[in-house]
């Protein structure tokens, strides 16, 4: 998870792979997928293998939209 540490906000491409979204939040994979399948946080595919990239826009919105989630949950 060396790499989590490098991926700072500003620093983000346009679109992040699943193994750089998954280190951004610092989570496995299989979590990322997971959101994907449940429509938390939907990927775009790219090509007939159906990989998946995750627009920093999309990332950037499910971190606040979590975040409100756990003010919530705290108040």
């Amino acid at each position: 998870m060396a790499e989590a540490a490098k991926l700072k906000l500003d620093d983000l491409p346009e679109l992040l792979t699943l193994r750089e979204t998954a280190n951004f939040f610092r989570v496995s994979l299989l979590t990322i997928k997971r959101w994907g399948s449940q429509g938390k946080l939907k990927p775009i595919l790219i090509n007939s293998r159906g990989d998946r990239r995750y627009p920093k826009t999309t990332v950037l919105s499910f971190l606040e939209i979590a975040n409100e989630e756990k003010k919530c949950q705290t108040s």
